[in-house]
């Protein structure tokens, strides 16, 4: 019985289908800066050498940032459907209480279509963690000589 409600509705819908105009094959346009596609805006700060506010945008990359295209590949491969790439760490972690220093950044914009506000710090094994995982936009503070 399933099966021929679902043969009469495919029948019945198939003229309207047929008849409706084609859908163009034209690539849409890329996201310029400033018109609403992935932007960040970065503010790093005790961090030394990498202290500073930049502007990433992505898709294509540019912007202010100090390498806008390794920074926008390492978000690319960590965003999932579904999954907030900027979460923070879980209240409830369990983590390493050794403090990896007194940088800190600032991260808002918007990435994948999400609004984006949140801040990282090294204060302990997690949050170190977490920064590593963003080392490209954030920068790696045991390296000194990023440029």
């Amino acid at each position: 019985m399933l099966l021929r409600r679902l043969a009469l509705t495919a029948a019945a819908l198939a003229p309207a289908l047929l008849a409706a105009p084609a859908v163009s094959a034209a690539p849409l346009p890329l996201p310029q800066p400033g018109t609403g596609g992935d932007h960040l805006t970065v503010t790093v700060t005790e961090a030394g050498h990498l202290d500073g506010r930049f502007e990433l945008y992505c898709h294509p990359a540019g912007g202010t940032h100090r390498h806008p295209k390794e920074a926008c590949e390492q978000l690319d491969k960590q965003t999932h459907w579904g999954k907030d790439l900027f979460a923070p760490v879980p209240r409830n972690q369990i983590c390493t209480m050794i403090y990896s220093g007194p940088q800190r950044a600032h991260v808002s914009g918007r990435w994948a279509g999400r609004p984006v506000d949140t801040d990282f710090n090294r204060t302990n094994g997690c949050e170190t963690a977490r920064w590593n995982r963003f080392s490209e936009l954030l920068g790696n503070p045991e390296v000194s000589d990023e440029d």
